[in-house]
């Protein structure tokens, strides 16, 4: 029998959730060219749709479950549909997030409410229902996009930094108390990382110095450029593997140095 390749998912079956686009979008990509069974979760149906198709013209196996993370009862039939299908998890990948601008005084409840719903309820309501059927398969992997936003301290991005800040605390606490039922839990903190979603941010708030932001906001990387979503998902097919067995309640920065070198 020939030997596993590294990193192979065969086998394997894989959710990850806002993966219409961005860095889940790279994710599904890259978690279904290394064998795994793609589950795309997001509220963006046809985007979705568009993922899962790439996924099949490639010769994977892929669905679409649309859902809004911060809804527990989307979310519960989401996993229902899951249960009836692939009939298994083996790996979560909480990547549904949304971000906000402001300071403590820029920030009203409704703001607070509309991060803490998607960015933390968001991955306890998928994480929750995970839980059952990573039992069933033996054992699981989740893997939480936070960012550096929860490990510094970022001008006018108290929401967003305080909903990453609880998702970091989250992944301390599932890598816990999971620990004797082979369930790992680990979170990786990207810098800027260049999307879909910076770019549509440039264009509405600097119409006419697109390029110029851009790039000052590259530099803000000791590294000088930002991430791509396609180095955010190799770390996180890493963390899904087998090949990191051995870790469990990591947090790992992917920011060009942010964190230590600036």
């Amino acid at each position: 029998m020939p030997a596993q390749l590294p990193f192979d998912l065969t086998g394997k079956v894989a959710l990850v959730t806002g993966g219409a686009s961005g860095i889940g979008e790279s994710v599904a990509l890259l978690l279904a060219r290394q064998g795994a069974q793609l589950c795309v979760l997001d509220r963006d149906a046809a985007g979705a749709e568009r993922v899962v198709a790439q996924i099949r013209e490639s010769g994977g196996q892929a669905l679409s479950l649309p859902c809004d993370v911060s809804s527990e009862s989307e979310v519960a039939h989401s996993f229902r549909t899951l249960a009836e299908g692939p009939g298994r998890l083996d790996i979560l990948v909480n990547n549904a997030g949304i971000a906000h601008i402001g300071n403590l005084e820029g920030t009203s409840e409704s703001d607070l409410d509309r991060i803490y719903a998607v960015n933390v309820k968001g991955a306890y309501h998928c994480s929750k229902q995970a839980i059952a059927l990573f039992r069933r398969a033996g054992g699981g992997a989740i893997v939480n996009l936070s960012s550096i936003a929860a490990l510094v301290g970022l001008e006018d991005r108290f929401a967003y930094s305080l909903s990453k800040g609880a998702l970091t605390s989250m992944t301390l606490s599932i890598a816990r108390d999971y620990l004797s039922q082979n369930i790992r839990c680990n979170c990786v903190c990207p810098a800027r990382v260049h999307t879909p979603f910076v770019d549509g941010f440039l264009a509405r708030n600097f119409p006419g110095r697109e390029t110029e932001v851009f790039e000052r906001l590259s530099r803000a990387q000791p590294i000088g450029r930002m991430g791509t979503p396609e180095e955010v998902a190799a770390l996180v097919l890493y963390l899904c593997s087998n090949e990191a067995a051995f870790i469990t309640g990591g947090v790992y920065p992917i920011d060009g140095g942010t964190v230590h070198l600036r």
